[in-house]
This record gives C-alpha cells, structure tokens and sequence, in this order.
C-alpha cells in the first residue's frame, strides 16, 4: 500500500532539481494515489486520495458503492507550514483498535471497540510533517490531524465536508452555548452561514452525523461554515497556541442507516480511555430539579428546598437538584459575599437530605471555578458538606482558553468525587468516556426554551443525543402552553432522552395531578443496558427503546397532526406485557396488552403527542411491569 521512505526522498530530490533548473516553484512529482479502509462489506468505507500535481489529499465516504460523503479537502496550515498542499507522500502504517470498556452512563454501559486504523505520512518539500490518521469502524469513519515535530501555532484547517447537494439535512444554528433550533434544509439550500458540529445528511448511502471527538484544551472547538453544499470546518481561535508535536480531535462521521445513527457511541469510542480509575462513586439517577418548579425564590428558600427533599424522598428519586440563588443573599443576584456562602444553609440541607436518602446537586457560576483560588476554596468545601454534584453554567465558549479550563476542572471535581453536569456549555464530543463522572451536558435547546417546535423534539435523538447525554429536563407538565407536546408526549421525553442525570423539570403538584406520569418517572433508569431506534424520521417521529435489567421502556414523540402510530415491538422474541401511556379525553391513560417480539402495537397519538410504554417478558399471573 505504501512506497518506501528511500523512493520518497528521490522523488523529492528530483522535485527540488527541476524547481532549482527552471526557477519553478518545490514540487515533487508523484502518482495519484488512493487509500480505502473499511471493516467489511456493508461497512462504511473511506477513501483518501492524493493528487499527483498538486499535493493535496481529499477524503470521500461510501457505503454498499453510494455516496455518502464527496471527495472533500484534507489539510492543515500552522504557522510555519501549509500542510494542505504540495505533499509527497512517505509511508502509510495499519493496525487494528479492538477494545472493551465500561461506562456509567449512556445508550449502554458495555461497548467494544473495533476499527481499522492507517497511518499516512506525509512531507512538503521543505520538511514539515504532517500524518493523517484514518479510523473505520462498522458504524462510522474519522480522520485526525498529528503533527510529528514543532510546527508553530496552528492557523486554521482546510477540512471541509462536501456533500450532495440534494441531500437532506438537519441543522442547527450556531450558537456559543450550543442552543440551536434543528431545522430541515437540503445540503445546498442551507442558508450561508455557521451550524453547530453536530449534522445530519440524509444521502444514498445512508444518514451521517457530522460530529468531533477528542477534543482538549490543546485545540480549539469547530463548528461548520456552510456554502453551497460545502461544510468547512471553522475553529473557534484564530490562533491556536502549540509548544511541540500536536494531535488534532477526529473528524468524525457517524454513518449507517438511521438505527445504527442512533444507537452508535463512535465518538465516545474514539476518545482516550477513562481517567477516573475508581467509579464506584458515580451514580446515575433521575433528579428532581427545582429551578422550572420553583425558580431563583426556591433557590434562596431552606424551607422550600427540604419539601423538594421531601418529594424527592417520597418517590425514591436519588437527586434533588439546587439551582442558582442559593449562595446569593436575596437582591444580590450578581454578587457573592464570601462570608455569607461560607455560613450557608446548604450543609444542613445536605444532612437532612442525606438522612432521607436524597442526594444534593449544586448549581454554581463557572466565573465561581476560574482561577484555582476560587476552585480551591468551592471544591473541598463541597466535598465536605457532602454534596454529590455540580452543575456549572456559563461557559459559552469553544476557544482555547475555556477548552484548558474544562480539562482542569474535570481532573478537580473528579479528585473531590463531584458529579457532573454542563450547562451553557460545549456538547458531549467523547467527553464522557474520558471523565465518566460528567453525567450530562445541556448544549441543546431543551425544556427552558419557549420557542422550541415539535419538529425540533423529534430530532433531538438523530442529532444532539447521538453524541452524548443531553440535559434536555423533561417533565415540566406545569408549562401548558410554553411547550410544544402534549403530557403523554412529554412522559415519553425521558426514554427518548438519554441522561445520566434526568433532571425532571416538573412541580410536585403537576406531577401529583398526572399519577401515571409520576408513576413512570418512578420507574425509569438513568442508565441502560442497550437502545433501539424502533421507529423515525428527522422531524417527523421519534420511538426509541431502551433496556434496563430485563424491562424495555420505550418513548415516543411525533410531529404534526394526529394519527394512529404503528409502533413495531422489535425488542426481542416471545411475550410481552406492553403497558402503554397515552393522551386521553381528559388526561393520561393507561392501556395493557400483550404482545410477540415483532408485532406492531397501535397507539392513538394527538397533535404534538407520544407515549410512553414499559414491557416485560409476560407469563401468566403478570399484570403489570411496574416494580
């Protein structure tokens, strides 16, 4: 596959002769070459090529012989070096990733890994180094950037995706915190203008999902620059700063059919393993959290936080979640005393949670963990009081700077045994694998937004959650009229939405009034032994289910107008108890049935509904799923 280092360097010299001759510009003559890596037959399968005039390489994706992605540009350009053209090429090297790991949260806590990696080494005439190192796995392909020596700041990268230009997309606005509305264009017709690293293409050889792994405070964060059918890859900095030999995160392209979209964990496949050598402390959970129930007042109130402790307790649910205003006198919103912080509440709320079996997750302002005085004085005094997790806001920003204080802060609240959760924050991109005590990240458009569509819930599971737990907070049953679903739809959400922390939005009393909503809520994992897409297309319906132990609970949300959904019970063979919630006349309502793996069950579905399902394996004498 490759030539050898020795007819390299010929070529090279013969380059640099006639250039010296004629007074030309340096560039080695070579043949066109081309590179395919695949894991098998219905697999993806990428192709690099290098043009023999030029130098430059382009990247091109297929599957079973019909375009996915276009030959697309490959390169980099550092200070002291543009790495996008006139390469020869030097050697290639092959090996196989064949891997097993464990999550504590997810699609599935048990993965294994295998991919066919290649190597390509590639030169200008000038010396510079550059090696583009290509992954192709049964679900996805991606390819990274490393730079072998010192090569300066990077500048920017020439990596585009070119796609067809009919190709049906669903995209989001680029937005710093990652809250982007996903609407439905084609490749082509997209306006002009930047998306969030998170695509979906609708193509003949299948969907793909354009997304990032491995990304570290030694780059920058990408989005998508998009014209005419073109995708750049546009980095947050102008300027990345480098000292030495430099790893770029993969540029990744998760691709199959929709099921297969859905159900991969390709980016968290490709991230470094776990940090974290005991996480034993590392407990999912689905989480009452106060801030749609009660807002900035209950975050000042000890009293209102110990009756949310109450519910919490009440239900089982392991979490309750403070949110902003508790370390803030009333009316100083926008400042911290210290003093004041230091004699908080929140110890005695942790003790009396702690007795109840109710674990407490903080909100904090990122401004409060910048420097490492300020997370030197929080961390440890969490710790202390004992409380579980943390939720940091605010950080708005993919650049260079934010990315090197995430590394930080997760090493920290790992040392101090502090969950997790993201908000105003970047999206998932392997982090999880890597620092599996991030339970969950915001970086969507969820439960808060009074803007969000129907359309836009039933994309979520094709794109954002694809790549990452998403705290979307399901359940806020009081918002009647700031929400686009309906209140079956709306149980359905904490299926169809993968979170290591479910934060459940809701008030007490709202979920008092719907007692099988509460009753499913009671019942629903924050982990899962496997996920299915049973039924979907972007925008139109989601239906996903999702084992915990030997039950399959199942969610499901639709667009547009009423219907009677067919739903195909693809969870395995034999009998199945199948209890379904659905919108009634004057609520929710419950129907059993019993079913094969296999058979279609029919559920009656308003405008902007869903429904939410347990099943378990039936016998005579069952009558219910619930435990």
């Amino acid at each position: 596959m490759a030539v050898s280092i020795r007819t390299a360097v010929a070529g090279l010299c013969a380059g640099l002769v006639t250039a010296l001759l004629t007074g030309g510009p340096v560039r080695a003559e070579q043949h066109e070459r081309t590179w395919d890596l695949s894991t098998g037959a219905h697999a993806p399968r990428a192709r690099v090529a290098l043009d023999g005039t030029t130098g430059t390489l382009s990247f091109a994706v297929s599957r079973d012989g019909r375009t996915v992605i276009e030959p697309s540009p490959v390169g980099i350009v550092t200070q002291q070096a543009d790495l996008s053209e006139d390469l020869l090429f030097l050697h290639g090297k092959d090996r196989t990733v064949d891997e097993r790991y464990r999550t504590r949260s997810g699609k599935r806590l048990d993965r294994r890994v295998r991919m066919k990696e290649t190597r390509l080494s590639f030169a200008t005439a000038t010396g510079a180094r550059l090696d583009l190192v290509v992954r192709a796995s049964a679900d996805g392909v991606a390819y990274r950037y490393a730079l072998p020596g010192a090569s300066g700041d990077v500048l920017r990268e020439t990596s585009a995706f070119n796609l067809p230009a009919d190709a049906p997309a669903c995209l989001g606005t680029y937005r710093v915190d990652n809250e982007g509305q996903f609407v439905r264009h084609t490749a082509a017709t997209a306006p002009t203008g930047e998306y969030s690293y998170q695509a979906l293409f609708e193509t003949d050889g299948g969907y793909t999902l354009l997304a990032e792994s491995d990304l570290t405070g030694a780059y920058s964060g990408a989005r998508l620059a998009h014209d005419q059918g073109t995708y750049r890859i546009r980095l947050a900095d102008d300027r990345i700063v480098t000292d030495g030999p430099l790893v770029t995160p993969w540029r990744a392209m998760i691709t199959g059919d929709l099921a297969t979209v859905t159900r991969s964990t390709f980016t968290d496949d490709l991230a470094p393993t776990s940090r974290i050598r005991d996480a034993s402390w590392i407990e999912p959970g689905t989480v009452l959290w106060t801030w749609l129930a009660g807002g900035k007042e209950a975050g000042q109130s000890l009293a209102a936080q110990k009756a949310y402790v109450d519910y919490a307790a009440e239900r089982n649910w392991p979490y309750e979640a403070v949110d902003a205003g508790w370390y803030y006198k009333p009316g100083e919103w926008e400042t911290v005393d210290p003093d004041w912080q230091i004699d908080s509440w929140m110890p005695e709320l942790v003790r009396y949670a702690r007795a109840k079996g109710v674990g407490i997750v903080v909100w904090i302002h990122q401004r409060e963990l910048d420097t490492p005085e300020e997370r030197e004085r929080w961390l440890p005094t969490l710790e202390r009081w004992g409380v579980r997790g943390v939720k940091i806001d605010f950080m708005n920003s993919e650049a260079q700077p934010m990315l090197r204080w995430y590394d930080t802060v997760l090493a920290e609240t790992a040392a101090h045994h502090l969950m997790v959760d993201f908000h105003g924050s970047t999206i998932p991109k392997g982090i999880q694998r890597t620092w599996p005590h991030v339970m969950t990240l915001e970086g969507v458009a969820g439960e808060e937004k009074r803007t969000n569509t129907a359309a836009h819930l039933t994309t979520l599971p094709f794109t954002r959650n694809v790549i990452g737990s998403m705290d979307f907070t399901p359940g806020a049953f009081h918002r009647v009229g700031l929400r686009p679903n309906s209140d079956a739809a709306e149980v359905g959400l904490a299926v169809a939405y993968e979170s290591g922390l479910q934060m459940l939005a809701g008030t007490p009393g709202s979920y008092d009034q719907r007692p099988l909503a509460r009753a499913y809520f009671d019942q629903v994992p924050a982990a899962w032994d496997d996920t299915r897409l049973l039924a979907g297309r972007p925008g139109e319906e989601a239906v996903l289910a999702r084992r915990g132990g030997d039950r399959w609970f199942i969610g499901g949300v639709y667009a547009g107008a009423a219907r009677t959904a067919e739903v195909p019970l693809s969870i395995g063979a034999g009998r199945w108890l199948v209890e379904t919630i659905e919108d009634g006349t004057d609520g929710l309502v419950l129907r059993r049935q019993i079913l094969s793996g296999g058979d279609r069950f029919a559920v009656d579905v308003v405008t902007g509904g869903g429904f939410a399902s347990i099943a378990c394996r039936w016998r005579p004498g069952i009558t219910t799923c619930h435990r």
